[in-house]
C-alpha cells in the first residue's frame, strides 16, 4: 500500500505529486515592475539594461575562469589553479550582488546560459586548452571589457541619480576587477629579460 493514502470516505487513492508544468509568466524579460524606490521607471530601465549586459560579461568571465582553472597546465599550474579558483568565487558573489540590484529595481535578471551567450560582448574561447599566458591574457581583455563597461554605466547611473547602482558598480564591480587585473598582469611580466 504504498504510495496510496486513504479518503475520507474509506476508498484509496494513489498520492502523486502535482506539478505545475504549465504556467504562465509572471513578468516578461525586459519588463519593469515599480518597486517605489523614488527613481523614475526610465532611470530604473536604463539601470537594469546596462547591468543585464554587465551581468552577462560577469558570468561569462567567471564560467572562463572555471574553464581555465580544470585546464590550466605547465610550470604555474598550482598558483594559477589556486588564483582561478579565488577569483572564480569572487566574480560569482558579484554575479549575485548584480543581479540582486536588477530584481531590486523591478526588472528581471539574465539567467541561462544560452541567454548569456547571446548578451555578452566577450568572445568566446576555444573548448581546448590554452597555454598559461593566453589564458592569463584572456581574462585580463574580459575584464577590461567590464571595467569599461561598468565605468560608463556607473557614471550614467549616478548622473540620473541611480546612486545605488553607481555604488554597486563602483564599489563591487570595478574593485574586485581592477585588483584581478592586478593579480593575473603580475603572471605576465617575464621572469628573465632578453
Amino acid at each position: 500500500m504504498a504510495n496510496r493514502t486513504a479518503t475520507g470516505n474509506g476508498s484509496v487513492k494513489q498520492a502523486q505529486p502535482v506539478m505545475a508544468e504549465e504556467g504562465k509568466v509572471l513578468q516578461s524579460y525586459g519588463q519593469l515592475v515599480t518597486m517605489h524606490l523614488g527613481l523614475s521607471k526610465e532611470v530604473c530601465a536604463n539601470s537594469v539594461k546596462a547591468l543585464n549586459g554587465i551581468l552577462a560579461d560577469t558570468m561569462t568571465l567567471r564560467d572562463l575562469y572555471k574553464k581555465h582553472h580544470w585546464q590550466i597546465s605547465g610550470p604555474t599550474f598550482y598558483q594559477l589553479h589556486l588564483l582561478y579558483d579565488k577569483h572564480f568565487e569572487e566574480q560569482s558573489e558579484l554575479v549575485d550582488e548584480i543581479a540582486e540590484r536588477i530584481q531590486l529595481l523591478g526588472g528581471i535578471s539574465v539567467a541561462m546560459a544560452a541567454d548569456v551567450a547571446e548578451l555578452t560582448g566577450i568572445e568566446r574561447p576555444p573548448q581546448g586548452r590554452e597555454e598559461a599566458p593566453v589564458q592569463v591574457s584572456r581574462l585580463v581583455k574580459a575584464h577590461e571589457r567590464i571595467l569599461i563597461e561598468s565605468r560608463k554605466a556607473g557614471e550614467k547611473a549616478d548622473d540620473a541619480g541611480d546612486c545605488g547602482t553607481n555604488d554597486l558598480l563602483v564599489s563591487s564591480v570595478v574593485r574586485t576587477n581592477e585588483l584581478q587585473v592586478w593579480f593575473l598582469s603580475e603572471h605576465l611580466v617575464p621572469l628573465v629579460h632578453q
